[in-house]
C-alpha cells in the first residue's frame, strides 16, 4: 500500500501525507506517487482488481515492561551542499536542490519571508496551479525551461530529482536524520543486516542501507515509484548491492513475510494517511497502523536493531504514535524515541516541522 514522498504532509502542524484523502488541509511535501490515488498507490482502473478484505488482525496488549522512552526528540536537517531550505514564509518555501532554486507551497510557513523579493525572483522553478493536495498543478520555469528530471546527490549518492505534477521532487530531505541513524546501526552491527523498507517510494533510504552493507527489501505499491527507485540505484552505481524491488501492498507483504518466517533486523515504514494498493486495497492510517506496527514487531529477527515509523499529515501528536510503539514493543527492552523531523531554515534559522516519528531502538 504505497502511499513522499515530497513524502507527501498538514492536518496537525505537519504537512499532509501522500495519498491523504482528508480535506481541507495544507499541501504536504510528497510526490504524486504519495498523494491522492495516483500512480504511487494504484494502477490504472482497467487493471485494478478489487481485493477481498482479509480478516482483521486480532490485536492484544503485549505483556512485559514498556521500553524506556526518550521524548521529545527533534531531529534536524541543516542546510548543506546537496539541499538547503533557503527561506520560507507567506505559505511558501524557497529551497535549493542541487543546481536548482525551487519555490513550492508550504502551509506551515505562516510567518513572513526573511529574504527580499529579489532572492525569491531568482527561482529556477515555481510550482503553480491547484493548491489542494488532490489537485494537479504545474511547474513554471521563469529563467530557462528545464527537463522533467535532473541529477541530484545525497551524501555522495547520486539520484534523480523530478518535477512532478503534484509539486514533489522525489526526495524528503528531513529523512536524512533517519538514514544516518540507520547507516550507523548497520555499520556498528558488524554482522549481516537485513532491512525492510515499506512504502519505500523512490529508494533513497534503501540505497543508504545497501551502501552501508545491508541486504534490503524495498516495497512499494506503485510500479512508477519502483521504476524511479531502480533508476536511482543505477545512477548511484549501486546495482551490485543486494536490493529486492517489490511492487506490493505493504500490509499484505508483511503478512506473507510473517507466515513465511522471513525476518528483518531493521524495519522502516512511512505510511500515508490514506492510500490504495495495486489491487484496490484500502489503507486508512488510524484504522490500519496498529496492525501494521504489530506485524513489524512480528517479523523482526531474534536480535533486531530498530523499527522506524514516520507519519505525515495526521491529526495527532507524536505522543499518539509514541504510545503505540511503546505498547507494541513491550517486553523487548530498548528505547522508544519520538518527536518531530524538522528542516532548519538558512535565512532566519526558523525550524520547519515536516512530520512526526517514533522509533524503537534495541
Amino acid at each position: 500500500m504505497k502511499s513522499p514522498r515530497d513524502k507527501r504532509r498538514d492536518s496537525r502542524p505537519h504537512r499532509p501525507a501522500r495519498d491523504d484523502g482528508q480535506k481541507p488541509r495544507p499541501r504536504d511535501d510528497r510526490d504524486d506517487t504519495r498523494t491522492r490515488p495516483s500512480p504511487r498507490h494504484e494502477t490504472a482502473a482497467a487493471d485494478r482488481v478489487v481485493a477481498t478484505p482479509a480478516p482483521p488482525r486480532v490485536l492484544a496488549r503485549r505483556e512485559g515492561a514498556l521500553p524506556a522512552e526518550r521524548l521529545p526528540l527533534i531531529l534536524e536537517v541543516a542546510p548543506n551542499a546537496d539541499y538547503a531550505l533557503l527561506d520560507s514564509g507567506s505559505g511558501q518555501k524557497l529551497e535549493q536542490y542541487g543546481p536548482y532554486r525551487i519555490v513550492r507551497p508550504e502551509g506551515q510557513a505562516i510567518w513572513q519571508k526573511a529574504l527580499p523579493a529579489k532572492d525569491w525572483d531568482r527561482a529556477d522553478a515555481i510550482f503553480t496551479g491547484d493548491t489542494d493536495e488532490e489537485g494537479i498543478g504545474r511547474w513554471r520555469f521563469p529563467r530557462t525551461p528545464l527537463g522533467e528530471t535532473w541529477p541530484m546527490k545525497h551524501d555522495g549518492i547520486d539520484y534523480l530529482g523530478r518535477f512532478t505534477s503534484f509539486r514533489h521532487v522525489g526526495v524528503f530531505p528531513e529523512q536524512a536524520s533517519h538514514w544516518d541513524h540507520m547507516a550507523g546501526l548497520i555499520t556498528a552491527a558488524r554482522r549481516p543486516v537485513k532491512v525492510l523498507n515499506l512504502f519505500g517510494y523512490t529508494g533513497l533510504a534503501s540505497l543508504v542501507a545497501a551502501r552501508a552493507g545491508a541486504e534490503v527489501t524495498h516495497v512499494d505499491a506503485s510500479k512508477k515509484a519502483i521504476g524511479w527507485a531502480r533508476e536511482n540505484q543505477e545512477m548511484a552505481g549501486l546495482t551490485g548491492k543486494p536490493i529486492r524491488w517489490i511492487v506490493e501492498d505493504a500490509m499484505k507483504f508483511a503478512e506473507r513475510e510473517e507466515r513465511r518466517g522471513s525476518r528483518y533486523d531493521i524495519v522502516l515504514f512511512d505510511p500515508p494517511a490514506y492510500g490504495r494498493g495495486p489491487k484496490g486495497e484500502v489503507w486508512q492510517l488510524f484504522e490500519d497502523l496498529p496492525a501494521l506496527t504489530d506485524l513489524c514487531r512480528s517479523i523482526l529477527t531474534p536480535k533486531p536493531l530498530a523499527v522506524v515509523l514516520t507519519a505525515y499529515s495526521i491529526r495527532s501528536s507524536f505522543f499518539a504514535v509514541h504510545a503505540l510503539m511503546r505498547d507494541t514493543f513491550a517486553g523487548m527492552g530498548g528505547t522508544v524515541e519520538s518527536g518531530e523531523l524538522i528542516i532548519r531554515e538558512q535565512s532566519a534559522g526558523r525550524a520547519l516541522s515536516t512530520s512526526l516519528f517514533s522509533r524503537w531502538v534495541a
